[in-house]
Order: C-alpha cells, then structure tokens, then sequence
C-alpha cells in the first residue's frame, strides 16, 4: 500500500503568507537565534576569565601608572560565579549577534521590495561595524575614566571596587557609545521613510553638536580636552555625512515627485484636448 504524503502547498511567489505561516516561520528564526546564542554563550564560558581581565585592565593602569592601592572585590561567595555565568552570557550574545541579525533579515526579506531589501541590508551593514566601532571608543573611554576616579583616593587608602557593580557600568558605558555610533543610520532611515528631512537635520547642528560633546564630556571625563575632541569628532562626523545622504535623497525624491506631477498634468491636458477637439466624423 501507498504510503500517501502530504503535499505543502505551493510558496506565493510575492511573498505573501498566512498568519500561521508566519507565526511558524518567526518560531522557527528565533529557534535557530536561541541556539546560536546557548552555543555562543558555552564558548564564552571558557573565554570568561580572559574577558574579566580585560575589563578590569583599568586597575592595572591607575596601579602601574598612578602607584595607587585599587583592587577589584567579589563580595559574595557565590558573586564569582553570578559574574562567570553573566559575563558568558554577554560574550554570547554579542558572538551571536550576525546570527541573530541574519534570521531577522530573512525574516523580513519575503515582505520587502527590491530596493526596499537593497537599503535594508545596506543598513544593516553599516549598523553592525558602527556598533562595534562605538564598543571600542567604550572600553577607550573607561581605561580613562577609571583610573582618572580613583585618582582622587587618599594616600595610605585602598581603593577595594565591587567587580559586580563595575561590570555593569562598564557593560552599560560601552552599550551607550555603540548605540551613539549608529545613530546616524536611523537618521539616514528616518529620512528614507519621508519622516525627517536633511534639511531639516541640518538646522540643528549646532544643537546636535553642543550635545554630543557635553555627552563626551561626560562619559570622559579626563582633565585634558583633547581626548573629548578626539571621542566627539568621529560622532559629529558621522552626523554629518547622515546629513549629506539624506539631502542627496530629499533631491532625488522631489524630482521624482516634481517628474511624477509634470507628467499627471501632460496627461491631464491631453485628454482635454482630445475632448474638445472638433470631430470629423459627417464631414466630406
């Protein structure tokens, strides 16, 4: 006897899906993105005690360079372990962050047109090095910080730091300059979608300036202003350039829109001509 199978019926060829195709397919994306980041997450287990190093690599230079007595502190028994197992779980989710954003950009890919998939990954492919290039002025930004802080302990004083607390400063410090990276992407977006114009942008320069240096100012605070100028000038430049891509758009859109009028109204007064036009038709 036969064995009879099932036949699945035949993909839209526009992408279009049920609710329980999608359903299903979002099961499936972030099946595939939960593994890849419990895989991610066991390899940075074993990387752990690397990691920890580094981030506490700020102690070594306020005590080498500053001669001072600083000494990250687990203050529990069981702290150790609680930051072990959190410090793997970062590492996983940063290692398996170009899985995650894979699944989500076949995800959404069936939905989108074909510019709308070209501008899409081109964001996304800006994003990604942008975020990561705002981790490292992060970390930059903390080896200053740490030892500029602990320079203002008293002599005969030991500077004893809760680790736990500090990695979450420092996770938080290095999350908040990657996110200031990419921010020019979302304005480029924004400006892809016809919410904010480059015009627009532009007139607040001075403003979007102002706060990105007092955001430096801030997050470095070292005494001397050329590590500031250093930190906020790649910001400002990326603005910028957001800026100029976006004004490049707004040209090419209204053409297209002015092209898109001056045809309607080509069109619009041909048919008036042809209505009021004087008919041959019983004449000899």
């Amino acid at each position: 006897m036969a064995i009879l199978k099932k036949k699945r019926p035949p993909r839209d060829p526009e992408g279009r899906m049920t609710l329980g195709e999608h359903l299903l397919e979002a099961r499936n994306r972030l099946l595939i993105s939960a593994v890849a980041v419990l895989l991610a997450t066991i390899v940075g287990w074993f990387f752990s005690d690397q990691v920890l190093q580094t981030i506490a690599a700020p102690f070594d230079v306020a005590r080498r360079e500053l001669n001072l007595n600083a000494q990250p502190n687990f203050a529990g028994v069981g702290t150790s372990l609680d930051i072990k197992l959190r410090m793997s779980a970062y590492f996983g989710l940063i290692a398996a962050s170009p899985v995650i954003l894979w699944e989500a950009w076949r995800f959404i890919t069936p939905g989108l047109k074909k510019n709308e998939r070209k501008y899409a990954l081109g964001f996304m492919g800006a994003a990604v090095p942008l975020f990561f290039m705002g981790c490292a002025a992060g970390y930059y930004a903390m080896s200053k910080a740490v030892p500029l802080f602990m320079s203002f302990t008293p002599e005969n004083f030991t500077n004893i730091v809760d680790f736990g607390s500090y990695m979450n400063l420092f996770i938080r410090t290095v999350l908040v300059f990657g996110i200031a990276f990419t921010l020019p992407v979302f304005l480029v977006a924004l400006n892809m979608l016809g919410v904010l114009r480059g015009r627009t942008m532009l007139k607040a320069w001075r403003w979007v300036v102002f706060v990105i240096f007092l955001f430096t100012a801030i997050m470095v605070p070292t005494p001397d202003p050329f590590t500031m100028i250093f930190m906020a000038l790649p910001i400002c430049g990326f603005y910028f350039i957001a800026v100029g891509i976006s004004i490049r758009n707004d040209k090419k859109r209204d053409a297209r829109l002015e092209a898109a009028l001056n045809s309607d109204v080509v069109s619009d007064i041909g048919e008036v001509e042809d209505i009021s036009a004087p008919s041959d038709i019983g004449r000899d």
